[in-house]
């Protein structure tokens, strides 16, 4: 299938996890033949180095914590056309600075994905705190929205804006700002799909299910398979191959949808 999408320019938060749905997604953008820009923040996790050698939190913040080196190693494997920026995506400021980056490297924008997000480890009714509140909804809604707008105010003669919920959105005891940041973005994917249609703009939300990026080890896999219905974790390119295709012409009709990636965990 043609999916329309050579020589487009698509922008990428949360991109530095080589193992994370931003890097898959990347790849799968570079081998359509779009041009790619790559933001990411390195976070200030602590993690065992001992403990990074398999699946596990610690994999996952040690990646989180890192450039995005081995990203960026694949996309040249790939011959691709990339750019690659550090950035604090939730700071009006460095949002449009992103944006002038990209313009002024491919000369245009033409499919947004937001797909950087902050949690919070202590995330219970009972172990949550101001900063964890605050932290989660400056990235995963205050920095969602701040590039949505400046692809808007910037917007080419083609536009896909893709956004990242979790399947379990409206129900997610143990991580509930969490949880409520994302139900807040499946919410303002419907608005601003309302809003951005007569720019010919689709906006859609996909909504993983429990996808192995790093973070889950065998026991907590053993765990949550009886969970899914398909018997499997969610695996990167599942959720690449989705927002691939969002992003493309043969989505042209789409717009306002939360998709879930779930295996049919979380319906």
């Amino acid at each position: 299938m043609n999916l329309g999408l050579t020589n487009k320019v698509a922008l990428i938060t949360g991109t530095n996890n080589p193992q994370g749905i931003g890097a898959a997604t990347a790849l799968a953008f570079a081998r359509e033949g779009v041009n790619v820009v790559l933001v990411y923040k390195k976070m200030q996790f602590k993690y065992d180095e001992s403990k990074t050698v398999k699946n596990g939190i610690d994999r996952y913040h040690k990646a989180l914590s890192d450039t995005a080196t081995e990203v960026e190693e694949q996309l040249h494997s790939l011959n691709a056309e990339y750019l690659i920026l550090e950035s604090d995506i939730s700071v009006e400021q460095y949002a449009k600075n992103i944006f002038d980056c990209a313009i002024e490297r491919f000369g245009k924008v033409d499919i947004l994905v937001n797909n950087a997000a902050m949690y919070g480890e202590k995330d219970t009714i009972e172990t949550l705190t101001t900063d964890t509140i605050e932290l989660t909804f400056d990235v995963n809604v205050k920095g969602t929205l701040l590039m949505v707008c400046e692809f808007i105010k910037r917007r080419s003669d083609y536009g896909r804006i893709i956004n990242l919920s979790t399947d379990s959105a409206q129900v997610f005891a143990g991580q509930i700002t969490y949880g409520a940041s994302k139900a807040a973005i499946e919410a303002l994917t419907r608005s601003i799909a309302m809003e951005a249609g007569k720019y010919g703009i689709t906006v859609n939300c996909v909504a993983p299910g429990p996808t192995q990026t790093g973070w889950i080890d065998r026991e907590l896999e053993k765990a949550v398979l009886p969970l899914i219905p398909l018997g499997k974790l969610v695996q990167p390119q599942d959720i690449a191959d989705t927002i691939t295709f969002l992003a493309s012409e043969r989505a042209a009709m789409l717009t306002g949808q939360i998709i879930k990636v779930s295996g049919g965990h979380a319906l």
